[in-house]
């Protein structure tokens, strides 16, 4: 199946591990000319090369960090000048520490605001007047299947991860109409290394085992198992693509089942 994303100029955000650079390896593979951005500049160097020799072409990256959303502009300015464009726009970052309620400091809120809701509104402002522009345009939240169904113990996460979520659904009515589509990803338990310390920090404050917590979670999926970076990105790079345009203002959980509810 041809995606129609030759030469389209995708953003991903956080693109230097995990999911966001799952997303922006299949997205270059397809024919995409990636852009990518990350806090670590060793990591974000490795990520680029990886993904350049993966898609046949020089991947730009730029350190920055989406939490500090001043720099968010500057980043979209420079993928423009260099391809003339912007047809699509990934939004992700880290996720915020797993804490309850009564540990939660109103900084903590602060931040989570910041590199969960902010960072997500930073990318919206900057990328969707050119799509419109242009009259063809993808953006993409990564977000979390907690926006369906909370996960205990990540407070933060459930609440601002929701708000994303009713940002992503406004806009999709908002700019339907110039060719764009905006949706939501929500995955569920995918083996990354922030997967892997969230289950450290649940078995540390248990007093079990890490196996057992990933035990636990592989009994509450359908499918029996974690999923991998590359189901996910899969179902991304097909929202990003000509095929997906009329798939709107959606969250489509890519959990293994994991979600009980109907919608």
């Amino acid at each position: 199946m041809d995606l129609g994303l030759a030469g389209r100029v995708a953003i991903v955000a956080a693109a230097s591990k995990g999911l966001g650079k799952a997303v922006a390896m299949e997205l270059a593979k397809e024919g995409a000319q990636v852009a990518i951005c990350a806090r670590g500049a060793e990591e974000l160097e490795k990520a680029a090369s990886e993904i350049g020799r993966a898609g046949g072409r020089e991947v730009f990256r730029q350190v920055i960090d989406v939490t500090e959303v001043g720099t968010i502009a500057g980043f979209v300015g420079s993928v423009e000048q260099r391809f003339g464009r912007v047809d699509i726009c990934v939004t992700n970052s880290g996720g915020p520490p797993s804490k309850v309620f009564r540990d939660i400091t109103v900084e903590d809120w602060k931040s989570a605001v910041d590199q969960l809701l902010l960072g997500a509104v930073a990318f919206a402002r900057e990328t969707l007047p050119r799509m419109q522009k242009n009259g063809w345009g993808r953006l993409i939240t990564i977000t979390s299947s907690a926006v369906k169904q909370p996960v205990d113990g990540l407070l933060l996460s459930n609440s601002l991860r929701s708000a994303v979520t009713g940002l992503a659904k406004t806009l999709a009515s908002e700019y339907a109409g110039f060719g764009i589509t905006v949706n939501n990803v929500c995955p569920g338990y995918t083996r990354t290394a922030r997967l892997d310390g969230l289950a450290r920090t649940i078995s540390e404050r248990a007093g079990g085992k890490t196996e057992e917590v990933f035990a636990n979670w592989e009994k509450q999926i359908p499918a029996g198992r974690l999923g991998t970076v590359e189901e996910f990105a899969a179902v991304v790079t097909f929202l990003a693509s000509e095929r997906a345009s009329y798939v709107n203002g959606v969250s489509i959980a890519v959990d293994g089942g994991l979600v009980r509810s109907l919608l």
